[in-house]
């Protein structure tokens, strides 16, 4: 500055304006270089580390560009420029020094935020990041650099030691704690949701209290946000799956089964001994022929044994139409493609009440997929409907139209006749 004003007054330019005229000149001078910088870093610097970092086979790079880490950093180059030449302006330098460092500053502290936006984007690489995300983890480490950004600013800008302003927080503790209830809430159970391994993402889980069922898409700080199977998307307080109850699919995703457990309903007064002829029909089923034969060596050994009479079937033990089918049922399904053969299948009895008594089907599919499920769970049932009545035995359904319709047909035929 002072070479320029001495070189002005030399060409006997007034003191006065050789002083408003060199501080014109340094300002266009430190523009200038700021802009030519700025061009250098934004032009050249960068289009190389572009190049060298597509150029490169760590994916991580690629990320960090993505994230624009190294252009935000680029904007430190001015303020760098121009706080160095503060000295320049005297009556200005505590003031173009401290503008300066608050804009370095607050760019570091952005380039510091997407640079580890970056660092969750490249831990979600690894299949890690199913079991334990890092999301939250990053989200307080957020709070805390824009809450320690903010103290630094203001203590600069008022010319304090950040201590002193760190001092007198003590006293909005309360505040502050309240301002971030959900936050320090959240961050708790972010900490016991990971190191218990209670929530993934990707897991199918149900919380009807909040109307959520589906996958878990994202795992924050303060929320977990779930997709439905209607594809909407439910937001879950973090904090919600440590205090209430929630139901996680995981365990039948991993086994590889999913679970069928649904009754068929038997009218009981169909419910009856098989005959002779019945027994003689159900051995023509290959599923059966087996066991019919099997059982009625038992039976007759224990009925000769125990001298049971046989002219009446109330005495001794006899086969029945609704065991007989239950046995179908079981060997139907432990011979079906679909059905996972390492985990538990049975068909049992619950029960009998007013909609007569429960054939209650509990197996596993060996397809865990919702559509692949579906269809074998209806198949299973078609066939088991329809061939009820091979054993007759009748579904019990509550009246329709239809009975009463046929009810009332023989009424009517029996008034015209004696008509």
């Amino acid at each position: 500055m002072e070479v320029i004003k001495d070189a002005l007054t030399r060409f006997r330019v007034h003191e006065d304006v050789a002083l408003y005229l060199s501080n014109i000149i340094m300002i266009m001078f430190i523009v200038l270089l700021c802009v030519a910088a700025n061009f250098v870093t934004k032009k050249i610097v960068l289009r190389i580390i572009a190049h060298f970092i597509t150029k490169n086979k760590f994916k991580w790079n690629s990320i960090l560009l993505e994230r624009k880490v190294f252009q935000k950093l680029s904007h430190l180059v001015p303020a760098v420029i121009i706080y160095n030449f503060a000295s320049s302006f005297p009556d200005y330098q505590a003031l173009i020094e401290k503008a300066s460092f608050c804009y370095i500053f607050i760019v570091a502290v952005f380039a510091l935020n997407a640079f580890l936006n970056a660092v969750n984007d490249i831990y979600l690489m690894y299949e890690e990041s199913r079991i334990r995300p890092i999301k939250s983890f990053i989200q307080v480490a957020k709070i805390i650099i824009f809450i320690v950004a903010v103290i630094t600013l203001i203590a600069t800008l008022i010319g304090k030691s950040p201590l002193l302003l760190l001092s007198g927080l003590g006293a909005l503790s309360a505040v502050l704690m309240l301002i971030f209830k959900d936050s320090i809430l959240g961050l708790v159970a972010g900490v016991q949701l990971s190191a218990n391994d209670m929530v993934r993402v990707g897991d199918w889980i149900e919380m009807p209290k909040y109307n959520a069922d589906g996958d878990v898409i994202e795992i924050t700080l303060n929320t977990v946000k779930v997709k439905n199977w209607d594809k909407t998307i439910t937001m879950v307080p973090s904090y919600a799956f440590i205090s209430d109850s929630f139901k996680n699919w995981r365990g039948m995703q991993d086994t590889g089964g999913r679970r069928i457990k649904r009754s068929i309903y038997v009218d009981t007064s169909s419910i009856k001994f098989c005959t002779d002829e019945m027994i003689r029909q159900f051995k023509k089923i290959h599923l059966l022929t087996e066991y019919i034969e099997r059982k009625e060596k038992e039976i007759e050994a224990y009925n000769q044994e125990s001298r049971i009479d046989p002219s009446s079937r109330v005495n001794g033990r006899n086969l029945t139409n609704i065991g007989t089918y239950r046995i179908y049922i079981e060997n139907y399904l432990k011979l079906h493609p679909h059905i996972h053969k390492e985990l538990t299948t049975m068909v049992r009895q619950l029960a009998p009440g007013e909609h007569g008594l429960p054939l209650e089907i509990y197996t596993f599919t060996s397809d865990i997929r919702w559509l692949s499920y579906e269809a074998i769970q209806a198949d299973i049932f078609d066939h088991c409907l329809a061939v009820a009545s091979e054993f007759g035995l009748r579904i019990y359904q509550n009246p329709t139209g239809y009975d009463m319709r046929g009810l009332s047909e023989p009424t009517s035929r029996f008034a015209v006749e004696r008509g």
